[in-house]
């Protein structure tokens, strides 16, 4: 049901929210709802552009739309309802019953901001500072200005400067490799291809490495089969050297964290093609050496001892950074932000006794899931373990959701 649920709680809390992508703006939203007045301070110039071609919708990354606003699931998703294998001859080696869906992640990102709306989400607006008084946190910005708010909520992604004030000891630790990513139209594929991911998550499973792939929607929207993106998500070992080499963009810039599409330089796109021609099934190859501008992130972990300080939190990719092999980056971000909303209402609006008994908690939750997606990575890129039909590799945020 569209519109706010506010509850009749004894004290609005003047909210500021550091990042404006999807988990910042589900916390907006449901503390928005809540009663709290909030502000989103993204310091991107303009509303933010696509983040990963790709995203697996989890029940709590859609949580929001689907109980608080009217629009319908299967306008910005799509779904399969098979877990398919192929082995390199392309034959179905494991099938079994899954039901899934997933969407771009700008389409999650725009449904989001339309419910929040654009008077309090302020792009160009970069933190440079948060301090905690006591009773209340002082937030600067880059151009001078500042703000006071009741609660801060540090949503800004696994490249967090909240992160790194608050915990200056913790660093991203490299996993030992990245995730090539891209996509092609459904219409520029033959029906022999099409036919490999009918209805269908598919996955091979190669030395040291695997592969994924999956229908999302169209850049005009179109959600129906015929008319979507398939996309794909090839996880691959680079060390040392080779990362460094790989990393380095057509500019001779060394990118940290991705390469964005159009970024990689022309021999790592060859290679990448023509290992692909060479060691997968024929109708994965095809997508993948067809899809015109593939591009990688670096998989890291990232693991925090702490997601509360005072009248602060960390949450989201701002926390945990956890491998996308359970799908659950987005619904972990969300997860912390309902939670977040029931541990204040829990407290009466007391946001420093709410965020003792929400951290604890939300600690276990983002450790578990930290834990099993690098058990889950590191059975396929190092010790050959990837079985397929083991729950474990099951998506969510919890095992067995």
């Amino acid at each position: 049901m569209p519109g706010r649920a506010r509850r009749g709680l004894r004290q609005a809390l003047n909210v500021g929210i550091v990042g404006g992508s999807l988990g910042g703006l589900t916390a907006a939203l449901v503390l928005r709802d809540l009663g709290c007045e909030v502000a989103v301070a993204e310091r991107s110039s303009a509303e933010l552009e696509s983040r990963g071609a790709g995203i697996v919708v989890l029940p709590e990354t859609s949580r929001y739309l689907s109980e608080r606003t009217s629009l319908g699931l299967d306008a910005v998703t799509t779904s399969t309802r098979v877990l398919r294998y192929l082995d390199a001859a392309g034959t179905i080696v494991y099938e079994a019953p899954r039901h899934y869906r997933y969407s771009g992640w700008h389409t999650i990102y725009r449904a989001l901001l339309d419910s929040f709306g654009r008077e309090r989400y302020h792009v160009g607006r970069e933190v440079t500072a948060i301090d905690d008084e006591g009773e209340t946190v002082a937030v600067g910005y880059a151009d001078g200005g500042s703000d006071r708010f009741d609660l801060v909520v540090c949503a800004d992604g696994i490249g967090s400067n909240a992160r790194a004030r608050l915990l200056p000891e913790v660093r991203p630790a490299y996993a030992g490799y990245v995730a090539w990513r891209g996509t092609i139209a459904e219409t520029e594929l033959p029906p022999w291809v099409l036919s490999a991911f009918d209805d269908a998550l598919v996955y091979e499973v190669i030395e040291d490495s695997h592969i994924l792939l999956y229908p999302i929607p169209a850049h005009g929207g179109a959600t129906e089969p015929g008319g979507r993106l398939l996309n794909f998500v090839w996880y691959r070992n680079y060390e040392g050297a080779e990362l460094d080499d790989l990393m380095t963009d057509r500019e001779g810039v060394r990118r940290e964290v991705s390469l964005p599409p159009g970024a990689a330089r022309a021999v790592h796109v060859d290679e990448l093609r023509a290992f692909a021609h060479a060691n997968l099934a024929p109708p994965i190859a095809e997508v993948v050496t067809r899809a015109a501008a593939p591009f990688a992130q670096v998989i890291v972990d990232v693991d925090v001892p702490r997601m509360a300080f005072g009248r602060v939190c960390l949450i989201g990719d701002a926390a945990f950074v956890v491998r996308p092999h359970i799908a659950a980056g987005t619904a972990k971000a969300a997860a912390d932000a309902w939670a977040l909303a029931d541990a204040l209402a829990s407290a009466d609006m007391d946001a420093e006794l709410a965020l003792l008994h929400w951290e604890a908690r939300q600690l276990a939750v983002g450790r578990a899931a930290l834990e099993r997606a690098r058990r889950n990575g590191d059975r396929s890129q190092f010790h050959g373990t990837w079985i397929p039909g083991d729950p474990d590799l099951d998506y969510g945020l919890t095992a067995g959701a």
